[in-house]
Parts: C-alpha cells; structure tokens; sequence
C-alpha cells in the first residue's frame, strides 16, 4: 500500500475548527506503528495549471490569493493556494499510482469535495477528486466512476463531473443535511443514494450495499474514492451510525470488485479518524 502525504499540509490552522492538521499527523503516527501492513510513503509532486483548470475557473484560482475568509466553515490561510495545490497533486499522483496497479492513499489536507467549480466551501479550496478524474479522462481512461461515502455530499464534484463523457459520480451521504444537496440523482452520470438522518446502521450499510452493486454494473474501468470518515458513529460534525467494521467492510467490497482503485482524504473529525482509515486501508488491501 501507498500512502501519499507530506507533513507540511499540517502546517495552517485555525482554533477550534475541525479540520484541523491533527487528521493527518495523528494519522501518520498510527499508521507508521502498525505492523500488519507494508506501506510506502511517498511525497505528492506538482499540479500544473492545465490540470487544476480542467475543473476550476482561472478566477478560483485568484480568488484563493485574495486574504478574505470563503464562507464561515472555509477560512483564508496564507499560502492556501499551495497547501490546496499539494493535495490536489497528491491525488493526480494517486491516479498514476493506481494505474500502474498500486493500492494507493492520499493522506493530506485540504480536503476537496465540496468545492465547485467557482467557488471554495465546505473546508474545501481546490476539487482535489475531480481534478484527478478529469485528468485520468484526458489522458486515456474510458470509463471512471467516482465513489463518495463522505456523510456529506460531495456537491462540488457532482457539479464538476455532470454530463461529463467519460466520468460518473455515486454518492451515499446524509440527506437532508449539509450541503443540502444530493437528494435525487442528476443528469445522465450523477448517482445519489441518500439516508435519512434518523435512519439505523442497517438501512445505512444496505444503501452503502445498494450503491456498491450499481457500481459494479456500471462496470468502471477506474474507480476515485472520496474517502470521507465522518459517517462514523462518534464523529462530532457527521452524525453518523457507522463503525469501524464497516469501513473495512467498504474496503474490502471496493477490493471485490477487481478494478483499479485510488482514494483520497475527505471528511472524518473523530480522533478514532487514524482507526477508521487504517481499518479502511486494510480492506482495500483484501485483508
């Protein structure tokens, strides 16, 4: 397994706020301890401006220059723009790894699925998934499909990847809740899956099955994971039902499928965030 990250991404932050750098660095420590799986830890390399422009506008990419906060749940930091660049860059980086037949993780912030096309939110600056679809589409791929289970919906990606040739997006989330969107599916290749907030773990987990089965049909050659961890029964922000199995458990079904899979850091602010990956990444791996 390969793990992408660059401890740097740790180094904005602001009181009180929940993504903060300890989801990484907490992360790193448990998973540099651990024993039961072979990692390889690798740095991201760079993200040129022909890729991130795929899904953003050259005015987002100015605006995050411009020392105004976004919204209330997106501040500015100085230097945004570079910390947002790396993490975009790790996940093109994911891509190429899972290409070349590599179980890959992008361990780094910000996250990106919130943010649109114009405009960053959500604690989301550049769409850090989208990016990296659209450039597996650009260079070759015939068929790649987003999978979110973020508790969240990833509004910005499905805004980006909409009637996009190519891509398709399938989301299980919450709904309604934040974002507000996500609730029917959207044009020709958008896929919700939405749960009810009052919902058991069992509808919950059905619907993940549901989804998962629908992908499979759709038979993608590539599969992006926006690996969002905050359905999780204890995080503060998600209130979600989930449990550390069944992160494994969505692991080990996205291993099933046989396809090549890359996933990337979404959502999850518990301090059980650096468990629930590694439970996760351990799944992935088809153990």
């Amino acid at each position: 397994m390969k793990i992408i990250t660059d401890e740097r991404c740790a180094g904005y932050s602001s009181y009180g706020h929940p993504e903060n750098p300890r989801r990484v660095t907490a992360t790193m420590a448990h998973l540099k301890e651990q024993v039961e799986l072979p990692l390889v830890w690798v740095a991201p390399g760079k993200a040129r401006d022909e890729q991130i422009l795929r899904a953003h506008s050259p005015e987002l990419l100015a605006r995050l220059r411009i020392p105004e906060d976004f919204d209330g749940d997106t501040p500015f930091f100085e230097n945004i723009v570079d910390y947002a660049r790396a993490s975009a860059a790790a996940a093109l980086d994911a891509l190429e790894a899972a290409r070349r037949g590599e179980n890959v993780f992008s361990l780094m912030r910000p996250p990106g699925h919130h943010a649109t096309r114009d405009r960053a939110m959500g604690f989301c600056y550049l769409n850090n998934i989208a990016i990296a679809v659209l450039e597996a589409v650009a260079t070759g791929a015939k068929c790649v499909a987003v999978y979110d289970f973020d508790v969240h919906h990833g509004n910005g990606t499905e805004s980006i990847l909409l009637d996009q040739p190519g891509a398709a997006f399938f989301s299980v989330h919450l709904h309604p809740f934040y974002p507000g969107t996500g609730g029917t599916n959207v044009g020709r290749n958008c896929f919700n899956y939405p749960v009810a907030p009052s919902a058991p773990r069992q509808t919950y987990r059905a619907t993940l099955g549901r989804s998962l089965a629908d992908l499979k049909k759709f038979k993608p050659d590539l599969i992006a994971v926006s690996a969002g961890f905050d359905a999780y029964a204890r995080d503060p922000l998600g209130g979600g039902v989930l449990e550390v199995e069944d992160f494994h458990w969505l692991g080990q079904s996205l291993h099933a499928l046989g396809v090549p899979v890359f996933s990337v850091l979404e959502g999850g602010y518990s301090r059980d965030l650096p468990e629930l990956i590694f439970a996760y990444l351990k799944g992935v791996e088809g153990k």
